[in-house]
């Protein structure tokens, strides 16, 4: 019987954090709600009728990754990697403003950004559907007009 290499290990056990961290992150957006897209489009009525439960969303998954972070970054390597693979680009630039904005009118439209549309297919609904469907029409269009940059 053969054994697996380390870096077959490796990829095992990061594929089953991998899922294990997508199915919480499931979980919890089911769980607050952020699958409804006319939740999220009313936290972005600022001006309107503003619903602020968004925000305990950020709050809560930004408090703890401030928290963990900097026990998590002070070990030598993560738990299922040989080393940490932290960005080290800092500057803001033109694709990156409107990357953001696109992104931000894209999700003002619909009411979802990716995760949420993903677990949004629960709903028995077209609206993830359709939004997945152009999501993956977007990204293919930027592969195809950026390729010198990939």
């Amino acid at each position: 019987m053969n054994r697996l290499s380390l870096q077959q290990t490796l990829a095992l056990r990061q594929n089953l954090i991998a899922i294990l961290a997508g199915w919480l992150f499931g979980l919890g957006l089911g769980l607050s709600q952020m699958i409804d897209r006319e939740r999220v489009l009313g936290f972005l009525d600022i001006a309107g009728n503003w619903d602020p439960t968004l925000l305990f969303v950020l709050g809560g998954a930004v408090s703890v990754t401030v928290i963990t972070f900097r026990f998590v970054l002070r070990w030598p390597h993560p738990l299922v990697a040989t080393q940490f693979r932290l960005p080290t680009r800092r500057d803001i630039d033109l694709s990156l403003v409107l990357g953001t904005a696109i992104f931000g009118i894209g999700w003002g439209i619909a009411g979802y950004c990716p995760g949420p549309a993903i677990v949004a297919l629960t709903l028995n609904a077209w609206n993830p559907v359709i939004f997945l469907a152009a999501f993956i029409a977007g990204s293919l269009t930027f592969r195809v007009f950026n390729r010198q940059r990939l």
